[in-house]
């Protein structure tokens, strides 16, 4: 039992990462006595704001780093004290073309200068023309789905009639490379496209399992409009406030409670851990799994089964002030939204098939994101007056098995080629722009597959918990269902392996709390 509380918990949630702490505001605030057990010694899981740098005054979201997804019925429900703030810039791709340093701008809202920009890059107004007519599409879908993702599950076909036929067969049942081609012509626009449809998952554009397919529905669809905020005082901003919801409608937290078993009939469960006075354990009606369901089958003594695939390489970096850009363009609109580097079209597609085959991309793909522009507050006043600004960097087409023989050589020379292609595009070296540490070393950080596995728990470093699935009924029998459901009644997945998870949401957390609420007799 839990020390100086009760022996049984209406609720046990299993990991007190974002989702699960969704699910315990929801419950608790229902009035069901609720358990939120986490390994760490925080809440928060890969939502967090920490101080990496040693004796430097700035909290970088180390993992995770912006939000699209959350519903604002959400923070509405729960009362978040929360400020998500929208970016100016959408994003920004340096592209050097015969002989000239260019610079695409898609402003947000986007306007005179990125029509500009379009016909710069292109010649014409026809690609700039074709992305307003694109995007107006995938709205619609967008404006159809988002409304379902906290309700139980509806049907493909009965969404399928709400919107063009021709858009949810080029979206939904065809490769998504498929529709880039057919609607872009120019590589780069073609490239600004497609890289939403591989973040974080590793495939090709015309992979016929459509993972990437789902990949780019779910970097669209938050509250209808997809746009990806900018949560002030970082990620942890977003956990605290969901934790300090949970705690003031009456769910317990404790940390440093590694759990060790679960336990479940249909009908009663039980949950062991291990604490820093021992084992323990704990009865309860309903346990909610807010850990990827490979962990799960482990806690519950199945066979194992095979750990997904993770993709990315994330390098955290401080810099002393912005470096200046070849293109001439100022580096405070450039940094502002999504900065692109090589995600050409062809760029990833040479990527994935290099590390589909086992070697390092010569010319690795990636993003970089600067959330200091838009929010100073992670940052100490001082560092702030100095000009410091912090960078997130987002390497795709990083498998983990690309990590497995020598995790700490690939990590190094992985970051060696995504930063020298950074600076490709730089008028001046990056190195004398990164700022340094009392002890002289550079405030850099960098997080493979297996880091993040060895870090947070994700098996095979899988920032979704496996591969992302369509947000609605496959079939009539999931029909009504909530999309957390597992072999087990009173057992519920209320993390991102759920079938509408992944990425920073809590719509599992919220799906699986009302999934216990209807089971309730």
């Amino acid at each position: 039992m839990v020390a100086g509380s009760k022996d049984f918990y209406d609720v046990v949630v299993v990991g007190g990462g974002h989702n699960g702490l969704v699910a315990a505001a929801y419950l608790a605030g229902a009035g069901l006595s609720t358990l939120v057990l986490e390994q760490q010694s925080h809440t928060g899981g890969a939502a967090v704001s920490q101080q990496v740098f040693p004796g430097v005054d700035a909290r970088l979201s180390r993992y995770s780093y912006l939000v699209s997804l959350l519903p604002d019925k959400i923070v509405a429900d729960l009362g978040l004290s929360l400020e998500l703030r929208s970016r100016s810039v959408a994003s920004y791709t340096p592209v050097r073309r015969d002989g000239r340093d260019l610079g695409l701008l898609v402003e947000r809202p986007e306007g005179v200068a990125t029509r500009a920009s379009f016909a710069a890059l292109t010649g014409s107004d026809s690609e700039y023309e074709a992305w307003n007519a694109f995007y107006g599409s995938v709205a619609e879908l967008a404006g159809v789905v988002a409304p379902t993702l906290l309700e139980p599950l509806t049907s493909a076909a009965s969404l399928r009639k709400q919107v063009d036929p021709a858009l949810w067969e080029s979206l939904v049942e065809r490769p998504f490379g498929e529709v880039v081609e057919q609607r872009f012509a120019d590589d780069t626009v073609r490239g600004v496209v497609a890289t939403d449809s591989v973040i974080g998952t590793f495939a090709g554009l015309h992979d016929e399992s459509l993972i990437q397919n789902r990949c780019f529905l779910y970097h669209l669809i938050g509250n209808g409009t997809g746009e990806w905020r900018v949560p002030v005082g970082g990620m942890g901003a977003v956990t605290d406030a969901l934790a300090t919801a949970a705690r003031r409608a009456g769910a317990s937290l404790v940390v440093d409670a590694a759990v060790t078993s679960v336990q479940a009939d249909g009908k009663r469960a039980a949950v062991t851990w291990l604490g820093g006075d021992g084992e323990r354990s704990v009865d309860c009606s309903y346990v909610l799994a807010n850990v990827a369901p490979t962990t799960l089958a482990q806690l519950r003594g199945l066979p194992a089964v095979d750990k997904p695939e993770g993709s990315q390489l994330k390098i955290n970096l401080l810099l002393s002030r912005l470096p200046r850009l070849k293109s001439g363009d100022d580096p405070r609109r450039a940094f502002a939204g999504t900065f692109h580097i090589d995600e050409d079209y062809s760029q990833l597609e040479t990527a994935y098939r290099s590390a589909a085959g086992g070697t390092l991309p010569t010319t690795p793909p990636s993003e970089v994101y600067c959330h200091s522009l838009t929010d100073p507050s992670i940052l100490s006043p001082s560092l702030v007056a100095s000009g410091h600004q912090t960078l997130t960097v987002f390497g795709v087409h990083f498998p983990t098995r690309l990590f497995a023989n020598d995790n700490e050589a690939a990590r190094s020379e992985s970051v060696r080629r995504v930063l020298a292609g950074l600076e490709s595009y730089l008028d001046e070296p990056l190195d004398p722009c990164i700022a340094r540490d009392p002890d002289g070393n550079l405030c850099l950080e960098a997080k493979t597959p297996l880091d993040i596995e060895e870090s947070v728990g994700m098996p095979g470093g899988h920032i979704f918990h496996g591969d992302l699935q369509w947000p609605w009924a496959d079939d009539d029998s999931q029909v009504g269902r909530w999309g957390v459901e597992t072999d087990v009644a009173n057992l519920l997945i209320c993390g991102s392996g759920a079938l509408r998870g992944g990425a920073v949401s809590g719509i599992p957390g919220h799906n699986a709390a009302h999934a216990v609420l209807d089971l309730r007799p």
